[in-house]
Order: C-alpha cells, then structure tokens, then sequence
C-alpha cells in the first residue's frame, strides 16, 4: 500500500469494542470515500462482515482491529488519520483526510488534476468568504482553462479583478504548461453577487 494511513491505538479499541457487540464472528471495518474527490466527498467506516470485502480491497491487519479499503478510495485516503478521544460525554471519534475531496497531485498528475487540486486547496478558500467557488470546465487543446464562478462569484462585479490578479495569476504561475485562463461564467445573473 502507496499511502499514509493513521488508526491510531485509542480508534483502534474504540472500533473494536463497536465489533466486538455485533452478532456475527469475524467483524471488520471497512473505510472508503463516497463521492471521491468531489466537494461532497465524505470519508466512512462501516461494518464489513466476512465475505462482504472485494477481491481489490487491501487488507489492514491491526493490533486490535481488521481494516479493508477500498480500491478506488485509497488515493483519497493518503494521510488520513482515524482518532478516539475521551471526553465527559464518553468519547469522539474523528476521522480527517486531507486528501478525500482532492488528492495530492505532483508534476505527473494530468495537468485536470493539477488544476483542480490548486482550485481547490489554494483558490477557492479565499473566495469562500464571499460564498463563491470556481471550478474547471475544460482544458483546451491550446491549453487554456475554461473556469466558471458560482455563488457569490457569478455576476460579481469584481469577478474579472478576481480571475486575472488571482486565479489566472496563480494558475499560470504554478502551472506553466497552461497557456491562459478563461471565464466561461454568464455574469448577467447577479442573485447572489457579492459585489453588484
């Protein structure tokens, strides 16, 4: 297995507490993303009774538990950490993963990806406080992204400020296989504009 993968001790008794209260012998856990990612990607735990698992699934044998992920989400899955603390009300299990919406891309990922990820990580929290986003449409063949703004970006008055000194600016400076950046947005529709 390619990726970082914390369960760590306190999760690990925690989860094998939970399988040790089902009915059926030879419980495990199974962990994947559901909408891998995607800004709705959300990282699970489920219950895998024997037989449940898939022939492609890697298998994690713990000291307290069994783990299988699946497949398709383990690039989603790279530095995620599964945690149990104590509390007064009994106990929080958290689960962060970094990468389950965006996984990590390097210079060899297609440059969709590479996009994406810098949309993701670096641009789109700072238009978030305006309630906007940016997403890619397309790369064209002449290596230009079409972007398109929504929520509070679409039909914002500043949204050309914004894509030239920031995205535009970003995106060429990180990614110099691109040869520009274009809008593909329908700024007449000012609803929920940020600047009108």
């Amino acid at each position: 297995m390619d990726i970082e993968l914390t369960i760590t001790e306190s999760a690990q008794k925690y989860l094998a507490e939970l399988l040790a209260k089902q009915s059926t012998d030879g419980m495990a856990v199974r962990m994947f993303v559901t909408q891998p990612g995607t800004k709705y990607a959300e990282t699970c735990l489920a219950y895998s009774r024997p037989g449940e698992e898939k022939d492609d699934d890697v298998l994690l044998e713990l000291e307290h538990i069994r783990v299988y992920l699946e497949k398709i989400s383990q690039p989603y899955l790279d530095e995620a950490e599964v945690d149990y603390a104590q509390d007064r009300m009994g106990g929080q299990l958290t689960i962060k993963a970094p990468n389950a919406k965006m996984p990590k891309v390097n210079k060899d990922s297609p440059l969709e990806d590479q996009v994406n990820y810098i949309l993701f990580t670096e641009i789109n929290p700072g238009l978030a406080s305006h309630g906007g986003d940016v997403t890619l449409e397309e790369i064209t063949e002449q290596g230009v992204a079409i972007l398109r703004f929504g929520g509070g970006c679409q039909g914002c008055s500043a949204v050309s400020l914004t894509l030239k000194d920031g995205v535009e600016k970003t995106l060429l400076e990180r990614l110099p296989q691109l040869t520009g950046v274009r809008d593909a947005t329908d700024h007449t529709v000012t609803d929920n504009a940020y600047y009108q």
